[in-house]
């Protein structure tokens, strides 16, 4: 799979895209461009596991998805694979997510990518139409939740360790931040 990025010659689309297959790395396609990044530390996936469990339940309640890692169809030749995504009942099957299925975006964001998470993908998640971003700061545990307003987001609410983040939509449920180490 590595040897087939560095082999290619022009701008990448999203059939040669999605014909990489599964992999172990972090590939997206952002217009014709691949981001690589590394793989997750323990630390991350830690955080998201225990994100996507305390929202497991919630999430099936009001019949939606919790997903970890998938593709996200943007648009066409912009696939995003966000840490997290609740969605609407989708097909399994498909190979992406459809962003008109999202109903939350979350990225935890790593040292080494703060600036795709905070400004590249919130850029993006907002143009595709996302009502809901979550980040969720790896280092300091700080959860600040985005709503959609007039095309790009707006903080609805944050909490840090001791605190508590409420979601009401697209699902009911409480965070507590310190809670995601374990």
């Amino acid at each position: 799979m590595i040897a087939a990025l560095f082999d290619h010659h022009g701008p990448w689309t999203e059939e040669e895209y999605l014909a990489l297959g599964e992999t172990h790395h972090r590939v997206e396609l952002f217009d014709g461009s691949l981001h690589v990044t590394p793989a997750p530390t323990p630390q991350h996936q830690n955080i998201s596991g225990e994100l996507r469990a305390a929202l497991r339940r919630p999430v099936r309640e009001a019949g939606l998805r919790v997903l970890e890692g998938v593709n996200v169809r943007l648009r066409p030749d912009r696939i995003s694979i966000p840490d997290l995504v609740v969605t609407d009942p989708i097909d399994l099957d498909d190979p992406y997510v459809d962003a008109g299925d999202v109903r939350l975006v979350c990225e935890i964001i790593s040292p080494g990518n703060a600036a795709t998470d905070k400004v590249l993908k919130m850029h993006y998640y907002a143009a595709a139409g996302i009502e809901w971003y979550l980040l969720v700061e790896q280092k300091t545990l700080v959860a600040q939740l985005y709503r959609l307003q007039d095309g790009h987001y707006v903080e609805h609410s944050t909490a840090g360790p001791g605190g508590v983040l409420k979601l009401t939509e697209p699902v009911h449920v409480t965070i507590r931040p310190e809670a995601l180490l374990d």
